[in-house]
């Protein structure tokens, strides 16, 4: 997604943006207000997050900031400079995986797998936080991730797994 100059007043201008995702800096050039999601998708050819809904409200662009959940989509990729990004690719891959993608595996929690990115991405944020969260606190963390497959009772089993309500 690279905007070429243009002498149309209107064209937005474009910068050189320095972002740290997955452990490695990358240099992109894009206006400051292109959202986060664009980039990680145009420009880093990353897959993980989805586009959802664009509004913030499915949770299927989601990524961490610092280990804080974010909604990607509605992100201005300016907000994230100087900050440590993790997509899904970075949680981990097909060896070694997290113990979080393995979880969902044995739950078999992805069905479709459009929205499983973003629940392994919320996941992440409420272990972060809360190592041994309660169901309530489980079904709390997660809300606001929708999964059209009505996968619900698999990713919070797989959730509980790993925070060692049940084995």
């Amino acid at each position: 997604m690279q905007m070429q100059p243009s002498s149309d007043p209107g064209a937005k201008s474009t910068s050189s943006i320095n972002l740290r995702v997955n452990g490695k800096t990358h240099t992109v050039d894009v206006g400051p207000d292109t959202p986060l999601l664009y980039v990680l998708r145009g420009d880093l050819e990353m897959t993980g997050p989805k586009f959802g809904c664009g509004l913030s409200q499915c949770g299927a662009c989601a990524v961490l900031r610092d280990g804080v959940e974010i909604r990607s989509c509605v992100t201005p990729v300016s907000l994230v400079v100087g900050h440590d990004i993790v997509t899904v690719e970075g949680l981990g891959g097909a060896k070694p995986m997290s113990p979080l993608q393995e979880a969902f595996i044995a739950e078999q929690a992805p069905q479709c797998g459009y929205c499983t990115s973003g629940m392994l991405i919320a996941a992440t944020a409420l272990l972060n936080k809360n190592p041994k969260p309660s169901r309530a606190e489980i079904i709390a963390g997660m809300d606001g991730h929708l999964c059209r497959c009505a996968g619900y009772m698999r990713i919070i089993n797989a959730i509980e797994r790993v925070a060692g309500g049940k084995a």
